[in-house]
């Protein structure tokens, strides 16, 4: 059993940050390959990264109660499980505001300038604060994978400290 929770763990971690990983090389891609449609790409993108968050989330979850019940189960110590819970919790935090703050906020931005930021005045002001939102998510992405490396650290040290 503590095999399996262990596996477990570490199977939430490495889904919700090989996706964390993943997804910019996958962007990337995505607006080089339809170069000319930007808004295609983007909205292609725009799904994806609806698809990650829920991901992040649901693994967020698993991670939570598979720590919390490491230590009842003798696999870590109760304190060497607090500090990979806060920042994962703080991971679900920094998605849930991707998902729930940034994301709507772009998308009313897009469609008040018209629906495609790209034909859009580049001075217009929803423009400008489409960009600093995209700017923004990009840096809520980065401190959920920072996040979530520091979790996985905090997880290798508890596994050198095991009850």
């Amino acid at each position: 059993m503590k095999t399996l929770l262990r596996t477990l763990l570490y199977l939430a971690l490495v889904v919700w940050l090989g996706a964390e990983i993943f997804f910019p090389v996958m962007a990337a891609v995505t607006f080089t390959t339809l170069a000319p449609n930007t808004h295609a790409a983007g909205a292609i993108v725009g799904h994806l990264l609806g698809i990650l968050h829920r991901m992040g989330l649901v693994s967020g979850i698993v991670l939570l109660a598979l720590l919390a019940l490491a230590p009842s189960w003798g696999i870590y110590k109760p304190r060497a499980v607090l500090a990979p819970m806060v920042l994962v919790v703080a991971m679900m935090g920094c998605t849930a505001f991707s998902e729930w703050g940034i994301i709507p906020a772009m998308e009313r931005d897009r469609l008040a300038a018209g629906g495609s930021i790209d034909i859009a005045d580049q001075t217009n002001p929803l423009t400008e604060h489409f960009n600093k939102l995209h700017n923004r998510s990009v840096t809520v992405e980065m401190a959920i994978l920072l996040l979530g490396l520091g979790a996985v650290a905090l997880v290798a040290r508890a596994e050198s400290t095991r009850a």
